[in-house]
């Protein structure tokens, strides 16, 4: 086989899985019942303001933040394994790819063979110029609140970051922020990044108290 042809086999191959993951990340809940449906506000930082106990109030904020944090648009780029998953209904990434090293993909199925700098809603493809999945040490699907809360305050299992710079990340970072603009056939995470944001800098402000 000459190295066009070899050329042209492996594009073929690549857009063969990008069709498969379009179908697969594209199905709606008319297909498949949602037991329990998502969340789409977030109750803002000043409701919160009537709790006078400080670690109490701390936990109602984080638990208010949870609903971001347990979202499928999160928790999918947060698996409980090596492969992510996808859709509302948090199934098993298809076509078959894993983490890597890197959270980037494998060599022969690196993330960015389908994902590309912005969503393709013509195939239900998301997309940004870094999409990745998170470490395997940040991997909190399934996982219950308190345990979350737990884990991305532990500097050893959330990239080294104290709470500053764990406030700035979910509030400023880019990729964080696709979760609120996902694309075609997939439901925003609750309320906005910045309301996000806010809530869970008032958590840090109260103490920072897990669940």
């Amino acid at each position: 086989m000459t190295p066009a042809n070899l050329h042209i086999v492996a594009l073929g191959a690549i857009s063969i899985a990008a069709t498969s993951m379009m179908w697969a990340d594209g199905e709606t809940s008319a297909q498949t019942p949602v037991t329990e449906p998502l969340a789409t506000e977030l109750v803002p930082v000043s409701s919160f303001d009537k709790i006078l106990d400080r670690r109490t109030r701390s936990i109602a904020l984080f638990t208010e933040a949870g609903k971001v944090l347990q979202h499928p648009r999160c928790v999918n780029c947060h698996p409980a394994t090596e492969r992510p998953t996808q859709t509302d209904r948090m199934r098993p990434h298809q076509p078959l790819v894993v983490r890597g090293t890197d959270g980037h993909g494998t060599p022969g199925m690196p993330c960015a063979a389908c994902h590309h700098a912005a969503n393709f809603d013509p195939g239900r493809v998301p997309g940004h110029p870094e999409w990745h999945l998170a470490p395997a040490m940040m991997a909190w699907q399934g996982r219950p609140l308190a345990q979350i809360c737990a884990q991305i305050k532990d500097r050893d299992r959330n990239g080294g970051r104290d709470l500053a710079a764990l406030i700035h990340h979910v509030s400023e970072d880019s990729l964080v922020g696709w979760a609120w603009a996902p694309g075609v056939g997939r439901t925003p995470a609750p309320g906005t990044q910045a309301q996000f944001g806010e809530l869970m800098q008032a958590w840090a402000a109260n103490g920072a108290f897990c669940p």
